[in-house]
C-alpha cells in the first residue's frame, strides 16, 4: 500500500520556460590532466564505492552498468539494464552491503544493483539487481535514507517524490515540477529535491513526506549536493553558478552565489577533505571548490570532452570524470586533486 498523494501548490507548466539542459563541449584543446581509459558508449552517471574499490558507470549508449576497478580504470563486469540511467547513487557505501541506485527513465523503475557482494545478510554476485520497484513516470535521481533501507526517488515526468522499500514504494507525494537531482542532509533525515522545472529547491521529511522548507533555486538549476547536516549545495546551470544553502532553525536560505566562468553541471561532493568538484562542459574542465558556507574556486583541470558527470572516491580524494561524447573515464589522481 502507497501512503499520502498531497499537493503542494505547483506552478502551471505552461507558464514556466523549459528546464536547463547540460551545456554542449567544444573540441579538445588542452591535454586532460590524469589517466583516460575507455568504458563504453555514452557513459553518463557515475558514483564510487570506497568499501570494494569499485566505480559504477551508466552507459545510455548501450544501457548497461559498468562495473570499474577504481586503481586501474578497468571493466571488471558489464550487467545489461532494461533501460538507461542518467545518475547513479550508493546505498551501504563503504559496507559490504553496498548498493549503486539505478533509476531507469523509460521503464519506470527503481533497480538496485549489488556492488559490495552482500545483499540481506547473504553473499550475492557483484553486478546482481537485487531489489526492483515500479515508481512514477521517468524516476531521474535517487538517493538512499537514514541506514539505507529505505530509498528516496524522484519520478521527473510525473512531479512525483516516493520513498521505496526494497521492490515497492511505501509513501509518496506530489511535489513541485520536474523534480531533478535529490540528496539528504541530517543523517538522512531530511531531503533535499532541486524541482528544474519549477527551479526551486525544497526539504521534506524522509519519515512523513511533509515539506519543511522551499526556497527559489536560480535561474536554471540541475543538480544537488548536501553536507552531512546543514549545507547544500545547487549548480545553477543557467546561472553560470553554484547557490549555497543553509538549513538552520528551520528555515532554508540562499547564503552565497559562487560564480564561475562557465555553466556548472555535475556535482561531487567530497565532504571528507571539504572540497566541491564541478564539472565546466562548455570549457572541458573540473573546477575544484572549497566545500563550506563560504566557497572559493581553488583551481581547475583539463577534462575529456562532454564531461557531464564526476565522483570522488572518499577513500583517497581521486577524482573521475566521465567523457559523454568519446566513452572514456578520466581519472585525476589523489595527488594532482589535492594540489593547491
Amino acid at each position: 500500500m502507497v501512503a499520502g498523494l498531497g499537493g503542494c501548490g505547483s506552478q502551471d507548466p505552461d507558464e514556466l520556460p523549459p528546464a536547463a539542459e547540460p551545456p554542449r563541449s567544444p573540441a579538445l584543446t588542452t591535454t586532460p590532466e590524469g589517466r583516460v581509459t575507455s568504458v563504453g558508449a555514452r557513459p553518463e552517471g557515475i558514483v564510487a564505492d570506497p568499501g570494494s574499490g569499485l566505480l559504477a558507470v551508466s552507459l545510455r549508449g548501450r544501457p548497461e552498468l559498468a562495473i570499474v576497478r577504481a586503481s586501474t580504470g578497468k571493466v571488471v563486469r558489464r550487467v545489461s539494464l532494461p533501460g538507461a540511467a542518467r545518475h547513479l547513487q550508493l546505498a551501504g557505501g563503504g559496507t559490504p552491503e553496498a548498493r549503486v541506485l539505478v533509476p531507469d527513465e523509460a521503464g519506470n523503475e527503481l533497480l538496485q544493483v549489488a556492488i559490495g557482494g552482500r545483499y540481506e545478510g547473504r553473499e550475492v554476485p557483484v553486478g546482481r539487481v537485487v531489489a526492483r520497484a515500479r515508481t512514477g513516470r521517468q524516476p531521474h535521481d535517487a538517493t538512499p535514507l537514514g541506514d539505507g533501507a529505505e530509498v528516496a526517488v524522484g519520478a521527473e515526468a510525473g512531479d512525483l517524490l516516493q520513498i521505496v522499500r526494497g521492490d515497492r514504494v511505501v509513501r509518496q507525494r506530489r511535489i513541485a515540477l520536474q523534480p531533478g537531482g535529490l540528496a539528504t542532509l541530517d543523517g538522512g533525515r531530511v531531503i533535499a529535491v532541486v524541482s528544474v522545472r519549477e527551479r526551486v529547491l525544497e526539504l521534506y521529511d524522509a519519515r512523513t513526506l511533509e515539506r519543511l522548507a522551499s526556497a527559489p533555486a536560480g535561474v536554471g538549476p540541475t543538480h544537488v549536493v548536501c553536507r552531512t547536516q546543514t549545507l547544500c549545495y545547487v549548480a545553477d546551470t543557467t546561472g553560470q553558478s553554484v547557490l549555497v544553502f543553509r538549513w538552520q532553525d528551520g528555515e532554508l536560505d540562499l547564503t552565497r552565489r559562487q560564480y564561475l566562468t562557465s555553466e556548472p553541471y555535475g556535482l561531487a561532493l567530497d565532504e571528507q577533505r571539504d572540497r566541491l568538484w564541478v564539472t565546466l562542459p562548455a570549457q572541458n574542465r573540473v573546477v575544484d571548490l572549497i566545500a563550506g558556507a563560504k566557497t572559493k574556486p581553488l583551481r581547475t583541470v583539463a577534462t575529456v570532452r562532454q564531461s557531464e558527470s564526476v565522483a570522488v572516491d572518499p577513500t583517497d580524494g581521486h577524482v573521475v570524470v566521465t567523457g559523454l561524447d568519446a566513452g572514456v573515464l578520466q581519472s585525476v589522481p589523489p595527488l594532482t586533486a589535492a594540489r593547491r
